[in-house]
């Protein structure tokens, strides 16, 4: 992680008290800690870590608020996407590596240092929404119109309606189902029958 070695927190000489870092996660940022199947393409996200250290243990809070670049899950072309989200971690001295939960994580003491950005890309990832799609209307016109030649129902309703009748839906059926019907129901039809 030679290259992420500004996000490299040194707790060991860390005073108690209160400690404040900043950072910008930036399109390099994002370019470097991403992989190819990556959802982020660029951004630009503001960072405050806040460090509480009191004797072995680092309460980390971390507010980012920015925006990133995200295909659109429809159309294929970029989407802006606001992230604003506040994090903890709690951070202890150990013999090794491990992650206890989400929140708390062991380091090994000789390390003395933490690196918080693959944490930060986390963060980040975990406050997208699930879906990620453009505003009605805004999607790419040429990607919206190939996808609805390839739906698998009829984008015309008049072919979908045209469908139907091929299928040979009987009515019959239907209108013997109204016959035996429960009378505790008989009240409720009377409301859509208004």
């Amino acid at each position: 992680m030679g290259k992420f070695s500004l996000y490299n927190i040194p707790l060991r000489n860390l005073a108690d008290g209160l400690h404040k870092f900043e950072y910008v996660l930036d399109d390099q940022y994002f370019k470097a800690i991403g992989d190819a199947d990556s959802d982020i393409r660029r951004g630009k996200v503001n960072v405050d870590v806040t460090v509480k250290s009191v004797s072995s243990t680092f309460e980390f809070s971390f507010t980012l608020g920015g925006e990133v670049s995200v295909p659109c899950d429809r159309c294929l072309d970029d989407i802006q996407i606001e992230t604003n989200s506040t994090n903890r971690l709690v951070v202890k001295f150990g013999h090794e590596y491990s992650e206890e939960s989400d929140e708390i994580v062991i380091i090994p003491e000789e390390e003395g240092e933490i690196n918080i950005a693959w944490f930060l890309y986390e963060f980040v990832m975990l406050s997208l929404p699930m879906k990620h799609i453009h505003a009605p209307g805004k999607c790419n016109k040429m990607m919206s119109s190939k996808l609805n030649k390839h739906k698998a129902v009829a984008a015309d309703p008049d072919d979908a309606f045209e469908a139907d009748d091929d299928a040979g839906f009987d009515d019959s059926v239907e209108e013997e189902s109204n016959e035996a019907t429960d009378p505790r129901w008989d009240t409720l039809k009377g409301l859509v029958e208004e």
